[in-house]
């Protein structure tokens, strides 16, 4: 009887009958959340253990950086109503993708030691890249929602629709940080050039200014091609505005993130077992 309990138990791992590869790392994340849910714990109480404000700095960080944007740029924009509450709704947005994609990319090529001595998806240091961002979001949301009534801006119904918001600007940041991460594994350089290409884009983005600001004749490239202006659009507008995004926004919003996530993860996954060697 223990014999054959012990023969039933034996796992046989045989590539040519191996699934596909797209399907075979979702399974292996499905299997591995435990070792997730870990990772973004770890992130947050190592971000955070030594800091005497503690996870407190998630939500002071966008305030101040609210505060210094809004004291440099408020003569500018001052016919914005409610200008605090229109930059912080954009930064909370912004920042999540930013420190997500890049936290990624920095998992990717300084967790190789883990990835040498067990087996796990590779993608779970992205995903937990995700997954902290989201954590942090959630905290954000405190002071976002304060700045909002202060400045005299009503919170209605559309805040309901914050998930699903959030949920395609993560969409969209994990495709990039797939994309992104499968590159640096052969090239770490690509983290210090993102760095300096997110500031270029930051700017390309209508977070500290209203989209009015630039001339009709040129916002398609500014604007229409950027992919950032529509997730940070559909972020924004249960919160400043307090309506629901219209559907043209959404639906390219919506393909936007969801091709992205589709490419990355093709790509992601086309590319996951050479990583053990190259990392």
């Amino acid at each position: 009887m223990h014999a054959e309990e012990t023969k039933l138990s034996l796992q046989v791992y045989d590539s040519g009958h191996r699934g596909p590869v797209v399907l075979e790392e979702l399974r292996g994340l499905l299997h591995y959340r435990d070792l997730l849910f870990q990772l973004v714990r770890r992130d947050i109480v190592s971000r955070y253990k030594r800091s005497a404000l503690g996870i407190a700095w998630t939500m002071l960080y966008p305030l101040g950086m609210m505060t210094v944007m809004t004291v440099v740029f408020s003569q500018l924009f001052h016919a914005v109503h409610g200008y605090p509450a229109y930059i912080l709704s954009g930064l909370v947005a912004w920042n999540f993708f930013s420190q997500t994609t890049s936290a990624a990319m920095q998992h990717m090529v300084w967790g190789s030691a883990l990835i040498h001595r067990i087996y796990m998806p590779r993608s779970a240091f992205v995903v937990s890249a995700i997954g902290t961002g989201l954590v942090n979001v959630l905290f954000a949301l405190v002071p976002m929602f304060l700045i909002t009534l202060l400045v005299g801006l009503p919170l209605t119904w559309s805040v309901l629709f914050l998930p699903v918001a959030a949920l395609l600007l993560a969409s969209f940041a994990l495709g990039v940080g797939l994309l992104l991460s499968a590159w640096a594994i052969y090239f770490p350089d690509i983290a210090e050039m993102y760095q300096v290409g997110l500031i270029g884009w930051m700017y390309l983005t209508p977070i500290i200014y209203p989209v009015t600001t630039i001339p009709e004749a040129y916002r398609y490239w500014f604007f229409h091609l950027n992919p950032m202006y529509y997730l940070v659009s559909i972020f924004r507008a249960p919160i400043y505005e307090g309506v629901l995004p219209g559907w043209p926004l959404l639906a390219a919003g919506a393909a936007i993130a969801l091709v992205t996530l589709a490419v990355g993860w093709i790509v992601f996954c086309s590319r996951a077992d050479e990583f053990t060697y190259r990392a």
